[in-house]
C-alpha cells in the first residue's frame, strides 16, 4: 500500500508516526488533448515513483457541469485534496467553494481560474505564466519576419483557442502587445478566429483562409496543435513552408518532429508533466497542512530549430 507520514501528533504508543494513503481526486477537462494528456503522464509518473500518494483522474470530457460534479464527488468520498484543469476558467467560483466549504485542498493546474486573485486558503494554482508563452513566440516570429526581409510590412493569421480559457485569451493579447511594439509594428493581423485548440479544426479554418486569396506572411496558433493544422492546410494547397514563418506553444512532440522537417519555425516549451508533477506536490504540502505559494509558476523556454535537440 501506498504511505504518506501524517502530522507529527498522530504517533502511536510505540513513538513511531502513523501512516495513511494520501488520496487526491483529479479532474481533467479532457483526455483527447495531446497537451494535457502529457500533463497527465507527469502526474502518472510522480504517483508510480512515490508510495505515499493515490490519484483518482476523471475526464471531464469539456463539460462543466460534469467536472462540478466530479469535484462534489471527490468531496463525498473524503479525498485528502482535490486538483482541477479547469473545463471553463470562468466557471472556477463555484468549484472552489464547494471545495472551501468541505475544507478540502484544491489546486488548479494549467489553466487560471477567473478568482484567482481571490482563492480562498488552502487553495493555490500551479501553471506556467501565459504572459512568456505568447510573448516568446511572438517576438521571434517577428523577428524571423524581419530577418527575411519583410520589416516594410507583413501579415499574419491567428489562430485561438477555446475563448473560455485564460491561455488563449493571454497568448492571443500577446501576440497583439508584441506586433504593437515599435520593432514589430510591421505585421498586420488578417484575420484571428477560434479552433478549439484542435488540430482538425485549425485544418479546415486556415483551409477557409487560403480559398480566400489573400496573401500571408505568418500563422500564429495560440498552441501547437493548431499551428500543426495550419501546416497540414498549407501543404495540402501547395504552399512552401519557408514562405511562411508558423509558431504555436507547447513543444509538443508533433511539433518538434515538424520544426525538424523544416515546417514548424517556433514553439515554446511548456512543462506540462513538470505541471502536473507541482500539482500533486502543492496538493500534498496542502492537505498536510503546509503553507504554500498561492501561484506557482514553472518557465516557459523558447524552443527553435538552433535548440530543437535539447527538446527532443
Amino acid at each position: 500500500m501506498k504511505k504518506i507520514l501524517l502530522a507529527a501528533g498522530l504517533t502511536t504508543l510505540m513513538g513511531t508516526t502513523a501512516i495513511a494513503e494520501m488520496q487526491i481526486g483529479v479532474s481533467v477537462a479532457r483526455f483527447d488533448d495531446n497537451g494535457l494528456t502529457v500533463m497527465r503522464n507527469g502526474m502518472t509518473a510522480f504517483d508510480e515513483a512515490n508510495d505515499d500518494v493515490a490519484l483518482q483522474v476523471e475526464d471531464a470530457t469539456d463539460d462543466v457541469a460534469k467536472q462540478l460534479d466530479q469535484i462534489n464527488n471527490f468531496i463525498a468520498s473524503g479525498v485528502d485534496a482535490i486538483i482541477v484543469n479547469a473545463v471553463d476558467t470562468n466557471a472556477t467560483e463555484a468549484m472552489s467553494n464547494a471545495a472551501a466549504s468541505a475544507g478540502v485542498p484544491l489546486v488548479y493546474v494549467n489553466r487560471q481560474p477567473i478568482n484567482m486573485d481571490t482563492l480562498p486558503d488552502g487553495q493555490a494554482f500551479v501553471a506556467s505564466n501565459e504572459i512568456e508563452s505568447g510573448t516568446l513566440a511572438a517576438f521571434q516570429m517577428c523577428r524571423l519576419l524581419r530577418a527575411e526581409g519583410k520589416s516594410g510590412g507583413a501579415t499574419a493569421y491567428v489562430l485561438v483557442g477555446q475563448l473560455s480559457n485564460q491561455a488563449a485569451v493571454q497568448r492571443t493579447k500577446d501576440f497583439h502587445d508584441v506586433i504593437g511594439m515599435d520593432m514589430c509594428n510591421f505585421i498586420t493581423i488578417i484575420d484571428e478566429q477560434t479552433a478549439n485548440w484542435s488540430r482538425d479544426e485549425a485544418n479546415d479554418l486556415m483551409t477557409n483562409w487560403i480559398s480566400s486569396g489573400e496573401e500571408f506572411d505568418a500563422v500564429f496558433g495560440n498552441n501547437d496543435e493548431m499551428a500543426l493544422g495550419a501546416i497540414q492546410a498549407m501543404k495540402a494547397a501547395g504552399i512552401s513552408m519557408d514562405d511562411v514563418v508558423v509558431g504555436g506553444v507547447d513543444a509538443t512532440s508533433d511539433a518538434l518532429l515538424s520544426m525538424a522537417s523544416g515546417e514548424m519555425d517556433v514553439t515554446v516549451f511548456q512543462d506540462l508533466a513538470g505541471q502536473g508533477a507541482g500539482s500533486i506536490q502543492t496538493a500534498m504540502a496542502l492537505a498536510n497542512g503546509e503553507s504554500v505559494d498561492k501561484t506557482v509558476f514553472i518557465p516557459f523556454k523558447l524552443v527553435t530549430p538552433d535548440n530543437l535537440a535539447d527538446f527532443q
